[in-house]
């Protein structure tokens, strides 16, 4: 069984930067792709960025030019860089991967960014 585990989460100032981290238990090179959706209180889940084995990276448009998805395959980890947070950035932060050949889709358990001064 694939786990994700989120990491890298906390309370930073509005203009601050966080990087979460995704780690694997097994090598990420089997996922189809591998994103970042958030969970603000009361609001529905949203993607936040998304990252294929193969193609561009792609960015839902409040975060880009501010976010930066990447992974690195020796460490079986994706990263989110998040540079000037806001404080509408303020979420849960779920680590997501798929495997369309056989259907599979995991979770993290999640990791909380809070914006605040």
């Amino acid at each position: 069984q694939v786990q994700l585990v989120e990491s890298g989460g906390g309370l930073v100032q509005p203009g601050g930067s966080l990087r979460l981290s995704c780690a694997a238990s097994g090598s990420i090179f089997s996922f189809t792709a591998m994103g970042w959706y958030r969970q603000a209180p009361g609001k529905q889940r949203e993607l936040v960025a998304t990252i294929p084995r193969s193609g561009s990276t792609n960015y839902t448009d409040s975060v880009k030019g501010r976010f930066t998805i990447s992974r690195d395959y020796a460490k079986n980890t994706m990263y989110l860089q998040m540079n000037s947070l806001k404080p509408e950035d303020t979420a849960v932060y779920y680590c997501n991967a798929v495997k369309r050949t056989i259907g599979a889709d995991y979770w993290g358990q999640g990791t909380q960014v809070t914006v605040s001064s």
